[in-house]
């Protein structure tokens, strides 16, 4: 298979090569998915031909994305996207957990949904500095 890229769209694929491999990989320890570490390491392979060689480096024989590519703000942009996700998904549970184990159906969508915008714009405004949490139940 051959796919034809500008080298704009070869960095572009980088940044979600390693993204996707993140996702994937970064919390199984060593029960890591080899298989998306090999696609990794074949795609930055190419690195090498494409006067990138700075974006990759040599790992226990391995090729893998270089301390260079890792510090270049790709984890800024993970990380942008889980807080993202982390208050979304907070912000579904709290409202949840507010309709008392009430089934979700049409009728009560719109009052879950405006749970749900109420709680993202307090995480907007504060963060989680209004959240507690009781210990002692």
């Amino acid at each position: 298979m051959n796919i034809e890229l500008t080298p704009r769209q070869f960095r572009y694929l980088l940044d979600l090569v390693y993204i996707g491999n993140w996702v994937i990989n970064s919390t199984r320890e060593d029960d890591r998915i080899k298989e998306y570490d090999q696609v990794e390491s074949l795609v930055f392979s190419h690195c090498l031909r494409h006067k990138m060689s700075k974006l990759v480096e040599l790992y226990h024989g391995e090729l893998i994305p270089s301390r260079a590519f890792a510090d270049g703000g790709i984890h800024e942009a993970i990380e942008q996207y889980e807080d993202v996700v982390f208050y979304e998904i907070l912000a579904e549970e709290l409202a949840l957990r507010d309709m008392d184990g009430e089934p979700l159906t049409r009728e009560n969508y719109s009052a879950l949904m405006d749970r749900i915008d109420a709680y993202l714009s307090e995480f907007d405004q504060h963060g989680t500095d209004h959240i507690s949490v009781d210990l002692d139940e």
